[in-house]
């Protein structure tokens, strides 16, 4: 008997060289170009006394119940331009800035005249660490610097919570129980992105999990495999992130990781 396939579809297991790299294209088209509310997002989505309240599904697909989310952080009113000068920053603080070419006073030559001045019929030269020479140094070359921006932490805070009312209006959020109890193969999960219609041509899903621990590592050795995933606890979102994927994927105790991070009184 022939063997089945597995029905993953689009969701192809990815390789270390392969891994997706997000173009800064896609975030300034989703910072630029807010999505509309969407019919989905109507269905799944109702305002409560307290907050939102959004249908939580489990591993099948299916509604198991429903889960209230803070309006102070995925109701408030969506700021544009603070979402584009976080991503701006989070951008510049992931270069290095190590990069470094020698000039002539670096590279370790003989300093001595290479001929003498007159007589020769040749253009005059001083020494060989000149950039016209092989092994010389080089002119106006990179140096080392700091491309390092800041931002405050209400600022970042205020931008974080824009980029997740702005996907939350979308309808692109969803919640999701039981994906702890999974056994750690990515059969299991892709089986899962694909009764949450995930399995889109070419996926782009944040997994958002609980801060770390004994869950979060079965998590990561079942879905690291999955193309398009990318793994995430609640207490590092960042603006960037959230912009740069079309589908947002909450574990159900992410969201409580989520109130205590960013919304914990000093």
């Amino acid at each position: 008997m022939p063997v089945k396939k597995l029905k993953t579809q689009n969701l192809k297991l990815k390789t270390t060289a392969q891994k997706s790299k997000v173009a800064k294209a896609v975030v300034k088209k989703e910072v630029k170009e807010l999505p509309k509310e969407t019919p989905a997002r109507k269905a799944s989505l109702s305002v409560a006394g307290g907050g939102l309240k959004l249908s939580v599904y489990d591993t099948k697909g299916k509604v198991a119940e429903s889960i209230t989310l803070p309006k102070e952080i995925f109701g408030i009113e969506i700021n544009t331009n603070l979402m584009s000068q976080a991503v701006r920053v989070y951008l510049a603080n992931q270069r290095r800035g190590t990069v470094k070419t020698k000039t002539r006073g670096e590279v370790k030559i003989s300093t001595r005249k290479i001929y003498r001045q007159k007589g020769t019929g040749r253009a005059r030269h001083g020494a060989a660490s000149a950039p016209i020479f092989v092994g010389g140094g080089v002119a106006f070359g990179p140096r080392q610097r700091d491309y390092s921006l800041k931002l405050s932490q209400k600022m970042r805070k205020v931008a974080l919570f824009s980029a997740l009312s702005s996907k939350l209006k979308a309808g692109d959020i969803k919640i999701v129980a039981g994906l702890e109890k999974l056994e750690s193969k990515t059969k299991n999960f892709a089986d899962t992105m694909i009764n949450l219609s995930l399995n889109e041509k070419k996926p782009q899903i944040l997994l958002i999990t609980p801060k770390s621990g004994k869950d979060f590592q079965s998590i990561m050795k079942g879905a690291r495999n999955l193309k398009g995933v990318k793994i995430t606890s609640s207490n590092l979102l960042n603006t960037y992130d959230i912009l740069a994927y079309r589908n947002i994927l909450f574990m159900k105790d992410s969201i409580e990781g989520l109130k205590e991070t960013f919304l914990k009184e000093k």
